[in-house]
């Protein structure tokens, strides 16, 4: 018996310029995404349920509305859709903001088509094998790969490759960026089963009273706006892994519904009767301390020691260094445009990331990496190409750097600005090549004494042409 074809997915572009659209559409086409377009936020909201889409890339500020906003209403209405934001040029405190109300991931604009469909459709890929079906999508990205020759990651991968040859349920504990989806994935991709979906589920954005419907599907006509009846996430993972990232931010509420099903390997649809039988192995990661979680009973102690079979954890950046060499390879391969060699990281580059701290871990670097590669205007990186690591450090033109971390980071402060300026007559080409940096640099500086300064605006010392 032939199975089911699969829809394409789904994927709701909102943007006021009308000419972003049919680019999405074309970036994505190959990879079978259908792609709708919408101008306004109203339209999109009438467009039909918000469950019905697989993800949402939505503009910050939109005519008549608001991208946060809209991630808001998304997460609290259908949790399971992908939201991810763009910009042309937000503040750091804006993508900080959308990833506290939820979205998956914020796009700077412009972004390659590579980074597009890597941010928004992580988990579409094209099956292979007899006749070429449609793409197919699971729960969850990629996340980034188990790349790393340190003693303790050559550790970890070690265990974890003994964990995959069975079947127990494994708490991933670690920093957030730490890579515990990577181990999940690893994980997963290594065991019995290997071939079955892997389903990935961040519960820290679960809303409790959709909790049941989200895990465990529902009928149709269950509740209002359930307009079709709809599996729940533990059966799409039937045959694979489940992983619940952030287990210890579910709701106390959903908690004993987990419990329910990791003991009689059964869910029930909202409004219906009969319990349907699945066979599921869970992964749980969590970044909190678990131990006093339970102590303050905000997580229920049989639920931790049913989750805890197998408990692994996840080293920080900062205690496996000999790991960024590798990893800085390896994304920098990923980020270079199709028939462009990647660029390269100078020496001096290089110590500055083996000398930070990186408290956002793997995910940080690559974000800044990522950030280094859209600016930067030779192929060679430089310290002054990784403003956001100065920024994210409170490292801005004119602060002192008693660590001596950022000293290459941004060595020109507003007052060498000024008057590599006033020198050239305004000009900020002249301006750039005198200061030796690039001119992407440059404007990177302007904006940044803008953001910094107590009115808000430019000084007028600045405001050259």
């Amino acid at each position: 018996m032939s199975s089911p074809a699969r829809r394409a997915p789904r994927l709701a572009v909102l943007d006021a310029d009308a000419g972003m659209i049919p680019l999405i559409r074309s970036a994505l086409e190959r990879a079978g995404v259908d792609v709708v377009g919408f101008r306004l936020v109203r339209d999109f909201l009438a467009a039909g349920a918000l469950d019905e889409w697989d993800a949402v890339l939505a503009e910050l500020h939109l005519p008549d509305g608001d991208g946060l906003e809209l991630t808001r209403r998304i997460r609290r209405a259908a949790p399971s859709v992908r939201v991810v934001l763009m910009a042309a040029d937000a503040p750091v405190s804006a993508v900080v903001e959308a990833m506290k109300e939820g979205a998956a991931d914020f796009l700077q604009k412009p972004f390659r088509p590579s980074k597009l469909q890597e941010s928004v459709f992580p988990e579409v890929r094209q099956e292979t094998g007899g006749e070429q079906g449609p793409p197919t999508l699971s729960q969850g990205g990629p996340g980034l790969e188990a790349i790393g020759r340190s003693a303790p990651w050559r550790e970890l991968l070690s265990r974890a490759d003994r964990v995959a040859a069975t079947d127990s349920t494994v708490l991933i504990r670690g920093e957030t960026g730490s890579g515990k989806e990577v181990l999940a994935r690893y994980i997963a991709s290594r065991g019995p089963r290997a071939a079955g979906p892997f389903v990935a589920l961040n519960c820290s954005a679960m809303v409790e009273n959709l909790v049941e419907s989200e895990l465990f599907g529902h009928a149709r006509g269950a509740f209002t706006g359930a307009t079709s009846a709809r599996p729940g996430l533990f059966e799409e993972a039937s045959g694979g892994t489940i992983f619940l990232d952030e287990i210890g931010s579910m709701p106390f509420g959903a908690q004993a519904k987990i419990l329910r099903v990791l003991e009689e390997r059964k869910v029930r649809r909202v409004g219906e009767s009969a319990a349907v039988p699945v066979d599921v192995r869970v992964i749980a990661a969590t970044n909190l301390e678990m131990e006093s979680a339970v102590a303050r009973r905000e997580f229920r102690e049989d639920l931790y020691y049913r989750l805890a079979v197998v408990v692994l954890h996840a080293p920080p950046l900062r205690e496996r260094r000999d790991d960024i060499p590798v990893l800085v390879h390896h994304f920098l391969r990923k980020l270079a445009l199709p028939g462009e060699a990647p660029k390269r990281l100078s020496e001096a580059a290089l110590q500055l990331l083996l000398g930070y701290s990186f408290p956002g871990n793997v995910r940080e670097l690559k974000h800044a990496l990522e950030q280094a590669v859209v600016f930067a205007s030779g192929e060679l990186l430089v310290p002054a190409d990784f403003t956001s690591l100065a920024a994210r450090a409170g490292m801005l033109p004119g602060h002192r750097d008693p660590s001596g971390i950022f000293h290459a980071v941004e060595p020109v402060t507003a007052e060498k600005l000024l008057d590599a300026l006033r020198s050239t007559g305004g000009n900020r080409v002249e301006a750039a090549r005198t200061l030796k940096i690039s001119r992407s640099t440059l404007y990177r500086l302007l904006r940044q004494i803008t953001e910094t300064s107590p009115s808000g605006s430019q000084p007028a010392d600045l405001r050259v042409s």
